[in-house]
């Protein structure tokens, strides 16, 4: 068996346990999430988690970690999730961490195996559009450019994850940006995971309507400034 059918077996292993943890991750908090909009609906669940314990947090690590790895898995569900549980910072904190591990394992993984690696999770030719666009391939502006799509919400990050190691970026830089970019996305989830888990559903979606307004104040500031369309032109290329 060559390399490429035994990490698809190992990917669909992964999947498959991913969302099989997933739906009795729900089907455990379930009963008491129908029930958030009442105080005592809020302290069941409050309950239900400190109970969970290492295993919980064991538990939504393994998640986050698959939802990256997989690219598949959307990551939102999971940042709101994080954010019902440990709270706003808490959940960011946790994020972030795991952000940090899974990113810096792939990154290494990358420079290891190469371009293989990569096409065993994205199609060769929209890798190899992607590594050899002019705008990716300039060493001085790259790490602006993934500051720049780190932090948009939309921008999809899981592949800024897997080019990453074969572009000319430093490790360590990659790595920082490619986890503390994300605070913006990363906030606003916590942020609406927290008011849920309080029963304040209105705010939550609140949070997300701020968020996307931004995004797009952002994007319109970043088109003024940026004259060579640097950032739009690299948003392209990921299409």
């Amino acid at each position: 068996m060559n390399s490429s059918k035994k990490m698809k077996i190992i990917k669909t292993i992964i999947l498959i346990l991913s969302v099989i943890v997933l739906i009795g991750l729900i089907a455990y908090l379930f009963p008491v999430m129908k029930n958030l909009n009442t105080p005592d609906g809020q302290a069941a669940f409050k309950e239900k988690i400190d109970n969970s314990g290492v295993y919980g947090f064991l538990t939504l690590l393994g998640l986050q970690v698959a939802q990256i790895f997989l690219v598949v898995l959307p990551g939102e569900p999971l940042e709101i999730l994080a954010g019902m549980c440990y709270g706003a910072v808490g959940g960011t904190i946790f994020i972030l961490f795991s952000v940090f591990l899974t990113t810096t394992i792939l990154f290494l993984l990358v420079r290891k195996y190469g371009k293989k690696f990569v096409y065993h999770s994205f199609k060769k030719e929209r890798i190899d559009k992607i590594e050899n666009s002019k705008i990716f391939k300039n060493p001085k502006k790259l790490e602006y450019i993934f500051a720049v799509l780190f932090a948009i919400t939309g921008v999809p990050k899981d592949i800024l994850v897997y080019i990453g190691g074969l572009l000319p970026i430093k490790p360590l830089h990659f790595i920082l940006i490619s986890t503390f970019c994300r605070l913006p996305s990363v906030v606003s989830s916590t942020i609406a995971g927290q008011y849920f888990s309080e029963g304040n559903l209105k705010f939550s979606i609140l949070v997300y309507g701020i968020t996307f307004a931004l995004t797009i104040f952002a994007l319109f500031i970043i088109s003024i400034f940026d004259k060579d369309k640097i950032t739009t032109d690299a948003i392209k290329e990921l299409k």
